[in-house]
Order: structure tokens, then sequence, then C-alpha cells
């Protein structure tokens, strides 16, 4: 599965890692993704989604009901 949020859409970012003598080399930066079940209210059910952390602060922020 690949590492992207489905809520907010997030995914890896290309960056270098810069050592001490200042070579680059390339790495990657993944989202902290974590499982969690969300409330669907059209379907009555509990949905498991994939999401970021970023968009589960936001999600607690709206007072939408998630259980991890």
């Amino acid at each position: 599965m690949s590492k992207i949020c489905t809520i907010s859409g997030k995914k890896r970012n290309n960056g270098y890692a810069i050592s001490h003598s200042h070579v680059r080399t390339k790495k990657i930066q993944n989202v902290n993704l974590q499982t969690c079940r969300i409330w669907s209210t059209k379907q009555k059910t509990w949905v498991k989604v994939q999401v970021s952390t970023k968009a589960m602060k936001t999600l607690l922020k709206k007072r939408i009901s998630l259980k991890k």
C-alpha cells in the first residue's frame, strides 16, 4: 500500500542528508501514517483508513469521532 494520507493527501518528501563534510546523499522523509477507524455517517459503520497524525489532530479538533 502506498504511503499517502487518505484525507489530506500528504505523501513523502525528497531531501538531502548533509554530512559533516557537506557530502549530500538523498533521503526520503515519509509521512507519519497511522491506521485508525472513522465513523461514516452515510454508511453508518466504522471505516478503516490510513491517516497522517496532522490530519488526526485536525479531525479531533473538528470533533469527528475516530478510534485508533
